[in-house]
Protein backbone atom coordinates (compact mmCIF):
# COMPACT_ATOMS: atom_id res chain seq x y z
CA UNK A 1 0.00 0.00 0.00
CA UNK A 2 1.18 3.51 -0.82
CA UNK A 3 -0.34 6.74 0.48
CA UNK A 4 -0.35 9.71 -1.89
CA UNK A 5 -1.51 13.32 -1.93
CA UNK A 6 -3.18 15.45 -4.59
CA UNK A 7 -4.82 18.88 -4.59
CA UNK A 8 -8.37 18.85 -5.99
CA UNK A 9 -10.54 22.00 -5.91
CA UNK A 10 -7.99 23.57 -3.56
CA UNK A 11 -8.48 20.66 -1.15
CA UNK A 12 -5.36 18.77 -0.12
CA UNK A 13 -6.56 15.20 -0.55
CA UNK A 14 -4.87 12.04 0.69
CA UNK A 15 -5.55 8.66 -0.87
CA UNK A 16 -4.27 5.11 -0.56
CA UNK A 17 -3.34 2.85 -3.47
CA UNK A 18 -3.31 -0.93 -3.04
CA UNK A 19 -1.79 -3.02 -5.82
CA UNK A 20 0.41 -0.18 -7.06
CA UNK A 21 2.65 -2.60 -8.97
CA UNK A 22 -0.18 -4.10 -11.01
CA UNK A 23 0.46 -3.28 -14.71
CA UNK A 24 -2.14 -1.10 -16.43
CA UNK A 25 -4.40 -3.14 -18.65
CA UNK A 26 -4.22 -6.10 -16.27
CA UNK A 27 -6.77 -6.84 -13.57
CA UNK A 28 -9.37 -4.39 -12.27
CA UNK A 29 -9.19 -0.90 -10.79
CA UNK A 30 -11.67 -0.16 -8.01
CA UNK A 31 -12.31 3.27 -6.46
CA UNK A 32 -13.81 3.06 -2.96
CA UNK A 33 -15.73 5.92 -1.31
CA UNK A 34 -16.07 5.60 2.46
CA UNK A 35 -19.04 6.59 4.64
CA UNK A 36 -19.75 9.40 7.10
CA UNK A 37 -17.96 9.79 9.45
CA UNK A 38 -15.15 7.53 8.31
CA UNK A 39 -11.84 7.46 6.43
CA UNK A 40 -9.72 5.33 4.13
CA UNK A 41 -8.09 3.33 6.96
CA UNK A 42 -11.35 1.53 7.63
CA UNK A 43 -11.15 -0.06 4.17
CA UNK A 44 -7.58 -1.35 4.50
CA UNK A 45 -8.46 -4.98 5.25
CA UNK A 46 -11.03 -5.27 2.47
CA UNK A 47 -8.64 -3.56 0.01
CA UNK A 48 -5.84 -5.99 0.91
CA UNK A 49 -8.09 -8.97 0.15
CA UNK A 50 -9.14 -7.38 -3.15
CA UNK A 51 -5.51 -6.66 -4.05
CA UNK A 52 -4.70 -10.35 -3.72
CA UNK A 53 -7.23 -11.01 -6.48
CA UNK A 54 -5.48 -8.92 -9.11
CA UNK A 55 -7.35 -5.71 -8.23
CA UNK A 56 -5.82 -2.25 -7.89
CA UNK A 57 -7.74 -0.34 -5.19
CA UNK A 58 -7.80 3.43 -4.68
CA UNK A 59 -9.34 4.75 -1.43
CA UNK A 60 -9.36 8.51 -0.78
CA UNK A 61 -10.07 10.35 2.44
CA UNK A 62 -13.02 12.41 1.23
CA UNK A 63 -12.76 16.18 1.87
CA UNK A 64 -13.35 16.86 5.56
CA UNK A 65 -12.40 13.31 6.64
CA UNK A 66 -9.21 11.49 7.61
CA UNK A 67 -6.13 13.46 6.58
CA UNK A 68 -7.83 15.43 3.80
CA UNK A 69 -8.53 19.12 4.28
CA UNK A 70 -11.92 20.46 5.34
CA UNK A 71 -13.70 22.57 2.68
CA UNK A 72 -13.92 26.28 3.50
CA UNK A 73 -17.73 26.16 3.20
CA UNK A 74 -20.33 23.46 3.85
CA UNK A 75 -20.55 21.12 0.85
CA UNK A 76 -23.64 19.28 -0.33
CA UNK A 77 -23.63 16.05 -2.36
CA UNK A 78 -23.30 17.96 -5.64
CA UNK A 79 -20.10 19.60 -4.38
CA UNK A 80 -18.68 16.17 -3.55
CA UNK A 81 -19.73 14.89 -6.99
CA UNK A 82 -17.83 17.67 -8.76
CA UNK A 83 -14.81 17.08 -6.52
CA UNK A 84 -14.97 13.36 -7.41
CA UNK A 85 -15.06 14.14 -11.12
CA UNK A 86 -11.82 16.12 -10.85
CA UNK A 87 -10.27 13.50 -8.55
CA UNK A 88 -11.04 10.71 -11.05
CA UNK A 89 -9.29 12.68 -13.79
CA UNK A 90 -6.33 13.72 -11.64
CA UNK A 91 -5.38 10.31 -10.20
CA UNK A 92 -3.40 8.35 -12.82
CA UNK A 93 -4.04 4.99 -11.14
CA UNK A 94 -7.72 5.17 -12.10
CA UNK A 95 -7.23 5.42 -15.85
CA UNK A 96 -10.15 6.43 -18.07
CA UNK A 97 -12.63 3.88 -16.64
CA UNK A 98 -12.85 2.12 -13.30
CA UNK A 99 -15.15 0.20 -10.99
CA UNK A 100 -16.79 2.41 -8.36
CA UNK A 101 -17.85 1.36 -4.86
CA UNK A 102 -19.60 3.53 -2.30
CA UNK A 103 -20.50 2.69 1.29
CA UNK A 104 -23.21 4.53 3.26
CA UNK A 105 -22.77 8.26 2.46
CA UNK A 106 -20.13 7.19 -0.07
CA UNK A 107 -22.87 5.09 -1.68
CA UNK A 108 -25.10 8.14 -2.14
CA UNK A 109 -22.13 10.00 -3.61
CA UNK A 110 -21.30 7.08 -5.93
CA UNK A 111 -24.93 6.81 -7.07
CA UNK A 112 -25.20 10.51 -7.93
CA UNK A 113 -21.80 10.43 -9.65
CA UNK A 114 -22.98 7.46 -11.73
CA UNK A 115 -26.02 9.43 -12.85
CA UNK A 116 -23.98 12.41 -14.05
CA UNK A 117 -20.64 10.86 -15.08
CA UNK A 118 -21.47 7.27 -16.06
CA UNK A 119 -18.85 7.34 -18.85
CA UNK A 120 -16.16 6.74 -16.21
CA UNK A 121 -17.72 3.67 -14.62
CA UNK A 122 -17.33 0.02 -15.61
CA UNK A 123 -19.59 -1.20 -12.81
CA UNK A 124 -21.15 0.32 -9.68
CA UNK A 125 -21.18 -1.30 -6.22
CA UNK A 126 -23.52 0.19 -3.61
CA UNK A 127 -22.77 -1.07 -0.10
CA UNK A 128 -25.39 -0.15 2.55
CA UNK A 129 -25.85 3.02 0.51
CA UNK A 130 -27.57 5.97 2.23
CA UNK A 131 -29.61 6.96 -0.83
CA UNK A 132 -33.03 7.01 0.83
CA UNK A 133 -33.57 10.11 2.98
CA UNK A 134 -37.31 10.27 3.43
CA UNK A 135 -38.79 12.79 5.83
CA UNK A 136 -40.16 11.17 8.96
CA UNK A 137 -41.31 12.37 12.36
CA UNK A 138 -37.94 11.26 13.73
CA UNK A 139 -36.09 13.57 11.35
CA UNK A 140 -38.45 16.42 12.19
CA UNK A 141 -37.67 15.80 15.87
CA UNK A 142 -33.99 15.88 15.00
CA UNK A 143 -34.20 19.36 13.46
CA UNK A 144 -36.33 20.68 16.34
CA UNK A 145 -33.81 19.27 18.83
CA UNK A 146 -30.89 20.81 16.88
CA UNK A 147 -32.45 24.27 17.08
CA UNK A 148 -33.53 23.89 20.71
CA UNK A 149 -30.11 22.80 21.94
CA UNK A 150 -28.42 25.80 20.26
CA UNK A 151 -30.30 28.10 22.66
CA UNK A 152 -27.95 26.91 25.39
CA UNK A 153 -24.75 27.43 23.39
CA UNK A 154 -23.63 30.16 25.82
CA UNK A 155 -23.31 27.66 28.67
CA UNK A 156 -19.79 26.40 29.56
CA UNK A 157 -20.81 22.75 29.26
CA UNK A 158 -22.72 23.19 25.99
CA UNK A 159 -20.70 20.62 23.94
CA UNK A 160 -21.46 17.91 26.50
CA UNK A 161 -25.13 18.92 26.69
CA UNK A 162 -25.41 18.72 22.90
CA UNK A 163 -23.86 15.27 22.68
CA UNK A 164 -25.99 13.97 25.55
CA UNK A 165 -29.14 15.29 23.89
CA UNK A 166 -28.45 13.54 20.59
CA UNK A 167 -27.18 10.39 22.24
CA UNK A 168 -30.41 9.84 24.17
CA UNK A 169 -32.95 11.53 21.88
CA UNK A 170 -31.67 10.91 18.34
CA UNK A 171 -29.43 7.89 18.84
CA UNK A 172 -28.49 7.25 15.19
CA UNK A 173 -27.32 10.75 14.28
CA UNK A 174 -23.71 11.69 13.50
CA UNK A 175 -24.61 15.38 13.79
CA UNK A 176 -23.31 16.02 17.35
CA UNK A 177 -19.92 14.55 16.49
CA UNK A 178 -19.34 17.09 13.70
CA UNK A 179 -18.12 20.64 14.20
CA UNK A 180 -18.16 23.84 12.19
CA UNK A 181 -18.37 23.45 8.43
CA UNK A 182 -18.77 19.66 8.58
CA UNK A 183 -21.77 19.96 10.88
CA UNK A 184 -23.48 22.20 8.31
CA UNK A 185 -22.40 19.85 5.52
CA UNK A 186 -23.95 16.90 7.35
CA UNK A 187 -27.33 18.64 7.46
CA UNK A 188 -27.10 19.40 3.72
CA UNK A 189 -26.18 15.82 2.86
CA UNK A 190 -28.97 14.15 4.84
CA UNK A 191 -31.54 16.54 3.37
CA UNK A 192 -31.20 15.06 -0.14
CA UNK A 193 -33.28 12.01 -1.01
CA UNK A 194 -32.08 10.20 -4.15
CA UNK A 195 -35.13 7.92 -4.38
CA UNK A 196 -36.49 9.64 -7.47
CA UNK A 197 -33.14 9.82 -9.28
CA UNK A 198 -31.92 6.23 -8.97
CA UNK A 199 -33.75 5.12 -12.12
CA UNK A 200 -31.32 7.28 -14.12
CA UNK A 201 -28.41 4.99 -13.22
CA UNK A 202 -27.65 3.08 -16.42
CA UNK A 203 -24.37 1.34 -15.51
CA UNK A 204 -24.37 -2.28 -14.24
CA UNK A 205 -25.01 -2.10 -10.50
CA UNK A 206 -24.50 -4.54 -7.62
CA UNK A 207 -26.16 -3.75 -4.29
CA UNK A 208 -24.70 -5.44 -1.19
CA UNK A 209 -26.43 -5.23 2.20
CA UNK A 210 -26.47 -6.82 5.63
CA UNK A 211 -29.89 -8.00 6.82
CA UNK A 212 -29.13 -6.74 10.36
CA UNK A 213 -28.35 -3.18 9.24
CA UNK A 214 -30.13 -0.70 11.53
CA UNK A 215 -28.59 2.49 10.10
CA UNK A 216 -29.74 1.86 6.53
CA UNK A 217 -32.41 -0.82 7.03
CA UNK A 218 -32.77 -3.70 4.58
CA UNK A 219 -36.01 -2.31 3.12
CA UNK A 220 -33.91 0.49 1.62
CA UNK A 221 -31.87 -2.10 -0.27
CA UNK A 222 -35.03 -3.45 -1.87
CA UNK A 223 -36.18 0.06 -2.84
CA UNK A 224 -32.81 0.82 -4.47
CA UNK A 225 -32.83 -2.55 -6.25
CA UNK A 226 -36.30 -1.85 -7.62
CA UNK A 227 -35.36 1.68 -8.76
CA UNK A 228 -32.11 0.85 -10.59
CA UNK A 229 -32.73 -1.01 -13.87
CA UNK A 230 -31.11 -4.46 -14.17
CA UNK A 231 -29.41 -4.16 -10.77
CA UNK A 232 -28.43 -7.16 -8.64
CA UNK A 233 -29.12 -7.40 -4.90
CA UNK A 234 -26.92 -9.46 -2.57
CA UNK A 235 -27.98 -9.81 1.07
CA UNK A 236 -25.44 -11.06 3.61
CA UNK A 237 -27.19 -12.85 6.53
CA UNK A 238 -26.21 -11.64 10.00
CA UNK A 239 -24.23 -8.62 8.75
CA UNK A 240 -24.90 -5.06 9.91
CA UNK A 241 -23.92 -1.66 8.47
CA UNK A 242 -20.15 -2.03 8.97
CA UNK A 243 -19.45 -4.84 6.52
CA UNK A 244 -16.02 -3.41 5.61
CA UNK A 245 -14.93 -3.45 9.26
CA UNK A 246 -16.57 -6.61 10.60
CA UNK A 247 -16.51 -8.96 7.61
CA UNK A 248 -13.95 -7.45 5.18
CA UNK A 249 -12.94 -10.76 3.59
CA UNK A 250 -16.53 -11.89 2.98
CA UNK A 251 -17.39 -8.48 1.52
CA UNK A 252 -14.32 -8.53 -0.73
CA UNK A 253 -15.29 -12.00 -1.95
CA UNK A 254 -18.79 -10.81 -2.90
CA UNK A 255 -17.25 -7.93 -4.85
CA UNK A 256 -14.78 -10.20 -6.66
CA UNK A 257 -17.54 -12.66 -7.58
CA UNK A 258 -19.34 -9.84 -9.35
CA UNK A 259 -16.44 -8.55 -11.41
CA UNK A 260 -16.79 -9.48 -15.09
CA UNK A 261 -14.83 -12.48 -16.31
CA UNK A 262 -11.24 -11.67 -17.39
CA UNK A 263 -10.94 -10.56 -20.99
CA UNK A 264 -8.76 -12.44 -23.48
CA UNK A 265 -6.09 -9.69 -23.21
CA UNK A 266 -6.12 -9.94 -19.40
CA UNK A 267 -5.54 -13.67 -19.64
CA UNK A 268 -2.64 -13.18 -22.05
CA UNK A 269 -1.03 -10.60 -19.73
CA UNK A 270 -1.43 -12.91 -16.73
CA UNK A 271 0.11 -15.79 -18.67
CA UNK A 272 2.99 -13.56 -19.79
CA UNK A 273 3.77 -12.57 -16.21
CA UNK A 274 3.74 -16.20 -15.09
CA UNK A 275 6.15 -17.18 -17.90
Amino acid sequence: MEEKKIVIKNIETYYKVFGEGLPFGQGKTLLILHGWPSHSDRWTQAAEFLMQKNTRVVVPDLPGFGKSQVPIHAWNINDYVEWLEEFSKGVPELGSKFFLLGHSFGGALAAKFAIKYNQHIEKLFLISAACIRRKTWVKKLFYVAAKAVKIFSFLPGYPYLRKACYRFIIKKSDYPYQTGVMQEAYLKVISEDLSYKLSFIKVPTVIIWGDKDTLTPIDQAHIIHKKIPNSKLIIIPGADHLLNVKIPEALAQKIIENFPAPSYNDQLLSLKNII
